[in-house]
């Protein structure tokens, strides 16, 4: 016995009842699963996407759907046996010849039937190239102008990027006629369906080169090694990236070039440190300067700058001079230097130096220890507690 057609809602995996939007959704879904180019080989695959192909055909046209809703598969083709054969194309009725392409461009914007292979055939931009830069740190802070090289594909001079021979041109494909897909129709029990695949004659491109440029092989395209000038704008930091249009892989068919990507590595200062746009260092100083003060002679990224440090400094102060950061790129103004000031400790002492720093020590009042004298108050309060 011939075998009962499903539902046609079931096939959708829908309930009968189902809204327009719902009946789209579930069939770009089912598309999407069981489509031929992402099933390559897979005849289960084939034969349920045109079972889907076919369900969305009827409940799609509201005026099938209603018949269908009705009646059922008599309601869509007259010679419809329940249990029995079907007539017309599989017992759909109403569904004779259509593209599939069209079908599926519509849902998916030329993601399928061979809507990319038409677009090979017109202009395309080239591919985008990236390389990596190191920088100094003053080279980063302040700019500078830097050569990189690269290897990219570039428009043969001897053919003109037609990848014909001097004299010579491509001629239209005698198979696809220039269109670089080839139509393929088959006659299924769901119907006749319509697909197009690149044509095989001239690998999709609608044209056909009897005579190669012996330079480029026929491609239109030779590989060129550049040196290309960069120019570093003041302030670029860590991991940033600058973009040369046009100077990436050349298109084809005419397009433009890609773009060059630079990254930038900067090496790290042997005094400096970076926060954003400002620059931090740590300076020692003597017990003597932290205590007396002192005109300290203070590096920064333009030279050296005095500082007048106030006596009584303690370890870990930190001070900004203003203005001596990094160059913001947008050219609005800089940023500061903090500078962190750390009293270093003097070691290996003489027994003179020690005899002295004794006396110092026992000459100087318990009261000018304002950070000693604050702890001892709270360990006091603490154990009498």
């Amino acid at each position: 016995m011939p075998e009962q057609k499903r539902d046609l809602y079931e096939v959708l995996e829908i309930s009968k009842g189902a809204s327009d939007d719902e009946i789209k959704k579930a069939y770009r879904k089912l598309a999407k699963k069981y489509h031929p180019d992402l099933n390559p080989g897979d005849k289960e695959a084939e034969q349920k996407m045109k079972e889907v192909n076919a369900a969305y055909e009827i409940l799609s046209d509201k005026e099938k759907k209603a018949r269908y809703d009705q009646f059922g598969f008599a309601g869509i083709d007259p010679n419809y046996a329940p249990g029995g054969g079907a007539g017309g194309y599989g017992g759909y009725g109403g569904f004779e010849d259509f593209d599939l392409g069209n079908i599926f461009d519509s849902f998916f914007g030329g993601a399928f039937s061979g809507q990319s292979t038409r677009r090979s055939t017109g202009p395309q931009r080239g591919e985008n190239i990236r390389v990596n830069l190191t920088l100094s740190f003053e080279e980063a802070v302040f700019g500078c102008e830097k050569s990189v090289s690269v290897t990219r594909s570039e428009k043969c001079s001897d053919c003109g990027g037609t990848g014909a021979q001097a004299g010579t041109s491509a001629e239209t494909c005698p198979v696809c006629h220039g269109t670089g897909q080839v139509k393929t129709t088959q006659r299924t029990p769901f119907g006749v369906f319509s697909s197009a695949s690149p044509c095989s004659n001239c690998h999709g491109t609608g044209k056909v080169i009897k005579n190669p440029c012996h330079t480029c092989g026929g491609t239109g395209r030779v590989r060129k090694t550049r040196t290309i000038r960069v120019k570093v704008p003041a302030g670029i930091d860590e991991g940033q990236t600058i973009s040369l249009r046009g100077e990436g892989h050349g298109g084809l068919n005419g397009g433009p070039s890609g773009d060059l990507y630079v990254t930038v590595s900067v090496r790290p200062h042997k005094l400096f440190k970076r926060n954003g746009q400002d620059i931090l260092l740590e300076m020692p100083i003597s017990f003597v300067q932290a205590a007396l003060g002192a005109t300290l002679t203070v590096p920064t990224i333009d030279g050296k700058v005095q500082y007048e440090l106030p006596e009584g400094t303690q370890t870990g102060t930190v001070f900004r001079l203003k203005g001596s950061g990094v160059p913001n790129p947008s050219g609005r103004g800089r940023g500061d230097q903090y500078v962190k000031v750390n009293i270093e400790i003097p070691r290996n002492l003489s027994s003179e130096q020690k005899e002295i720093l004794r006396n110092f020590d026992s000459a100087v009042g318990e009261s000018q220890y304002q950070e000693q004298k604050g702890f001892f108050a709270k360990l006091k309060d603490l154990f009498n507690k």
